[in-house]
């Protein structure tokens, strides 16, 4: 985790020690709900290993959001800033080495990070990454069709398609089970 987060984060090397220092180290099986849609969020969590989902409730129906691999940092960006109740739930896909750190150590050193403009432009180039992805998956779904969107999803995060479980990918892509079963056997066939 720590190098990863040095590379992530260039902070001067006693700040970097110091805000890694703040996070705590908790292992989960597969399937914990870290937070649910509705709560507040009072943690930000980084994968060393595992991988996890974002997902929200449509009318009884579990839509898969956004999915989190190792040497990522996610939380519900609008809950755990504000306050607000969270529009999704966090759950683990595989058991988990996750390290968490809450909301009060965060807004002090995000207090630090914000008077120095270096290290408030590298931390803010982080938290776009992940509107850059929101933004991505959000116009897929106008311009690309349900194949199109597979195909982008397997070139670029080849290690969802091999790790996650179907009905979640066929959830993430808005098509049901069998409609990604057509879409590979499409593809399979060469179409």
């Amino acid at each position: 985790m720590f190098e990863h987060l040095k590379a992530k984060f260039p902070f001067p090397k006693t700040k970097c020690v110091r805000f890694i220092r703040e996070f705590k180290r908790i292992e989960v099986p597969a399937k914990t709900i870290l937070l649910k849609e509705n709560e507040v969020s009072l943690h930000a969590y980084y994968i060393e290993k595992g991988l996890a989902r974002a997902w929200y409730n449509n009318d009884g129906k579990d839509v898969t959001f956004q999915f989190f691999t190792e040497n990522t940092m996610f939380s519900s960006l609008e809950s755990f800033r504000k306050g607000l109740p969270s529009m999704v739930s966090f759950e683990t896909i595989e058991s988990c080495i996750l390290w968490k750190i809450d909301k009060p150590t965060v807004d002090q050193i995000l207090a630090e990070i914000y008077n120095d403009p270096e290290l408030r432009d590298r931390f803010m180039d982080s938290v776009f990454e992940r509107t850059f992805d929101y933004m991505k998956h959000f116009f897929s779904f106008i311009k690309d069709s349900p194949q199109q969107r597979y195909l982008d999803l397997a070139k670029e995060k080849p290690e969802i398609i091999k790790r996650v479980p179907q009905h979640y990918i066929a959830s993430y892509l808005g098509i049901t089970t069998v409609h990604l079963s057509r879409i590979k056997a499409k593809i399979l066939k060469g179409g």
